[in-house]
């Protein structure tokens, strides 16, 4: 393909080391993508702060699609300049849902802003701890669900997947992005690639000419939307079974080998 205008990456599993770390041979890879003129966009299931602590050290600017979608983020005004958060009846509703068919669930709610976490949500992330509310219920705070996040001690996530997808039947995107025993939650419609396909259209980029990264099931629709999407060496399988095109692992560098044929 032609140098691509847009490179549509994937953090955790795909940018990022397992470490979580950028290797200087990725941003490398990203700087030379820059001064060739594409744009590169974090297409991540983080939140707008997650995406701004890599912004830095990838030597990245601009626009990401955060939180699975449902949120795109000037990374340079701390902005967030498109959200659809989940209609609060219906995350209501698809909560009593899930709950009937995973007892024993935990949930939290992601704002864009912050995590609003009840008792039973017990994951902590370590470099977000200041952002974390303790609630009663994520319904009675008062403020937008960007993302539901559902925790089970007692379910692999794709236990929760298919459990979840016969009890909500269509009401809510499922998803879930590499964290065991836990599922994602948005509004229906909003996923990375709907996301995506409304800043191409904003900047004129036709799929065509967009490259792709990802590894993880809410990744799929986003290498299915790219003109060349490449699952990591170690995505999961139904990425794998997915996609066309491979590339090596996050830790064997596998977005900058294919940026480096691409812009070298």
């Amino acid at each position: 393909m032609t140098p691509p205008r847009i490179v549509a990456t994937d953090l955790d599993g795909t940018l990022l080391t397992s470490t979580g770390t950028i290797t200087p041979r990725t941003r490398n890879a990203l700087r030379s993508a820059r001064e060739a003129g594409a744009e590169i966009v974090f297409v991540t299931a983080r939140a707008p702060r997650g995406a701004g602590l890599i912004a830095e050290p990838a030597g990245v600017t601009g626009t990401a699609i955060c939180s699975n979608g449902a949120i795109v983020y000037d990374l340079a005004t701390d902005e967030i300049v498109r959200s659809h958060p989940l209609e609060p009846a219906a995350a209501r509703e698809v909560a009593a849902l899930l709950a009937a068919a995973l007892p024993g669930i935990g949930l939290a709610a992601e704002t864009g802003r912050n995590v609003l976490a009840e008792p039973a949500y017990t994951r902590r992330v370590s470099s977000d701890l200041a952002f974390y509310r303790e609630v009663s219920s994520v319904f009675e705070a008062g403020e937008p669900i960007v993302k539901l996040l559902v925790l089970s001690n007692g379910h692999t996530a794709d236990e929760m997947f298919t459990a979840a997808v016969a009890a909500i039947e269509g009401q809510t995107e499922v998803t879930h992005s590499g964290v065991d025993g836990m599922l994602e939650i948005s509004a229906p419609g909003v996923i990375k690639a709907g996301a995506l396909d409304w800043l191409c259209q904003e900047r004129g980029v036709t799929p065509a000419e967009v490259v792709a990264f990802g590894d993880m099931p809410n990744d799929v629709a986003v290498l299915a939307f790219a003109g060349a999407g490449y699952a990591m060496a170690n995505a999961h399988h139904l990425v794998l079974a997915a996609t066309e095109h491979r590339t090596l692992s996050n830790d064997e560098d596998g977005v900058a080998v294919v940026l480096e044929r691409l812009f070298g």
